[in-house]
């Protein structure tokens, strides 16, 4: 009985944990319930991908249109400015004509000849939208006159241009010379 004793004894004495425990039979508890996002189907994959390239179209075709109404903006500017520019550029010929239409004139025929001129260029200005300012007789607004001159003048109301030294210029509705005056007291 001895040895039986010993070989309880040896059962007893071993360890416990001698055969390796199969860690995949024991079930893991669940932390919490958590559901992985489900894979998008490729139908929703090439929905997103073309809302996202008709969103891109859609902004190129915004800005090319922004582009096309800025560079007409910007060329109808440029055309108003070259306009206005040359105009200035022919009012001294203007200018002398009418000088040279006040100055006293023997010959009627070259009169008569300046002052067709005159008028020939006045009816191109008109074509290209050019009115002149009416200064005499106006109340002096800073917005169209130049006042180069002050006269005191009791005849005269105050604040009013009685004399033109240069006729104002306007190309549509912008002033492009303003007319140099005398105004009264």
């Amino acid at each position: 009985m001895a040895k039986s004793k010993d070989k309880d004894r040896d059962l007893h004495d071993a360890p416990e944990s001698a055969e390796p425990l199969d860690t995949a039979a024991v079930p893991e508890e669940p932390a919490e319930t958590q559901e992985a996002p489900a894979a998008p189907s490729p139908e929703e994959t090439l929905q997103a991908a073309l809302a996202a390239e008709r969103d891109k179209y859609l902004r190129l075709a915004a800005e090319y249109d922004n582009f096309r109404k800025r560079t007409m903006k910007e060329r109808e500017a440029l055309y108003a400015d070259v306009r206005a520019d040359t105009i200035l550029q022919l009012l001294p010929v203007y200018d002398n004509l009418e000088r040279a239409l006040q100055q006293p004139c023997t010959d009627a025929a070259y009169f008569r000849g300046m002052e067709m001129i005159l008028e020939q260029t006045k009816d191109i200005f008109g074509k290209l939208g050019v009115s002149f300012i009416d200064a005499v007789g106006q109340p002096f607004d800073p917005a169209l006159h130049n006042a180069v001159m002050h006269v005191e003048d009791a005849d005269a109301g105050e604040n009013t241009v009685v004399a033109e030294f240069q006729k104002g210029v306007r190309l549509g509705d912008k002033v492009i010379r303003f007319a140099m005056v005398q105004v009264a007291n």
